[in-house]
Formats: structure tokens, sequence, C-alpha cells
């Protein structure tokens, strides 16, 4: 999701009570605030893929995903995201419904604008939090996930998957096909080619007078 940068800077108190009044959503960083701005279809697509893909829990699981509206904190590093997805199975969460601070995994949908930001300062900020063990970079374009998964020496290694792959969720326990999270993703030339051949049968046809 991309940001632009809005002129008031708040306390995590403040920030908090002004982003109840907000339409639209905003993230903080060290005080200063980003609006969150429009995304591309293909986006609003994936984002509710691989939401759906893990909310198929056993009934009386204690997880709960979320995605795009609801914030994680980052205290250590004096931030609030609003990742695309997350995944949280820690009841301390319900304390703070405005935010969580416990998450499983969190992933990101890449867009040009954000993909050095979402690999650099934002993964640096979730590295920080202590219940994290899985971030997932979803880039639609290149047709690649990247995996970023804590192993218990707290170090971060890469899982990179295209199609054909599937990604593990190791904290949740579950394999997800690359293709079911890119499903229906597709933009630019496939559309403009089932148009045209729209168009040209229509030329093709001839007309027909009204009776």
């Amino acid at each position: 999701m991309a940001t632009e940068q809005a002129e008031q800077r708040f306390d995590a108190a403040a920030y908090l009570a002004w982003e109840e009044t907000r339409a639209e959503r905003h993230e903080h960083l060290a005080g200063e605030v980003l609006a969150m701005v429009g995304v591309r279809q293909s986006h609003n697509v994936a984002t509710p893929n691989l939401a759906t893909a893990l909310r198929t829990e056993p009934r009386g699981s204690r997880c709960r995903v979320f995605s795009e509206s609801v914030k994680t904190r980052g205290e250590a590093a004096d931030r609030f995201f609003c990742p695309d997805v997350l995944v949280t199975c820690n009841p301390r969460n319900r304390l703070t419904p405005a935010y969580v601070s416990h998450p499983l995994p969190l992933a990101q949908l890449l867009s040009q604008s954000t993909a050095a930001f979402d690999h650099g300062g934002r993964f640096a900020a979730f590295r920080k939090l202590a219940s994290l063990q899985e971030y997932v970079l979803i880039d639609i374009a290149a047709r690649r996930v990247e995996a970023f998964r804590r192993d218990p020496e707290n170090h971060w290694l890469l899982h990179d998957h295209a199609p054909g792959d599937s990604v593990e969720f190791a904290s949740l326990a579950r394999w997800l096909p690359v293709e079911q999270l890119l499903e229906d993703t597709g933009e630019g030339y496939q559309g403009d080619q089932a148009i045209q051949a729209i168009q040209a049968k229509a030329a093709a046809s001839p007309a027909t007078a009204p009776r």
C-alpha cells in the first residue's frame, strides 16, 4: 500500500485518538503520519486471496486474520503500520481493539512505489516484534512470493517462491500454493486481448437492418 506524508505529528496516544476521527487510514512512523493512498485492482484481489486462505481454520481456533484496516504496533520502533494481511493467535491482542501487538505472520503486497520500504524500513521495524515469525512479500508483477522466516537463532532466512511452489506459513502449519495467492490478479495484455477479440468479432459480423 503506497503512502504520502501528512503534516501532523503525534505521539502514539494522540495518533490513535486522531485516527478514530478520520475516514482514511494513516500509518505512524516515530511521530510522523503517513496517509494511505489507492492501490491497483490486482492488489485488492490478492489481499483477500491470502486472507481467505488463512482464515480457513477449524472452528474454535483462537487465531484471527485481519486485512488492511487493522494496525500493527511496533512499540520498540515507535511505529504503527497497516499491513495488508496479519494473523494473531495471542489473546492479549483482544485487549487493544485499535491495533495488534503480537502478530505471527505479516504479509505485504508489493508495488513499485513501496517495494524498497517494504524490504527495508518496514521490515526492520517488524523484526523488532518479538512474536513475529514470518514476513511475506507478494510481488504480483514478478509473480513471486518472498517468505522471510525467523529461525531459532533469531536469524531471518529468505524462502523464494514462484508459480508451481507452495508457500509455507510455518507459524500456522499451513502451505498455500503461489497460484492460489495470485489467482485472478492478471492485468493488461490478457484483458486487452479479450476485448480486441470481441471487437473484431463484432466488426466482422454483417449489420442487420431493423425490421
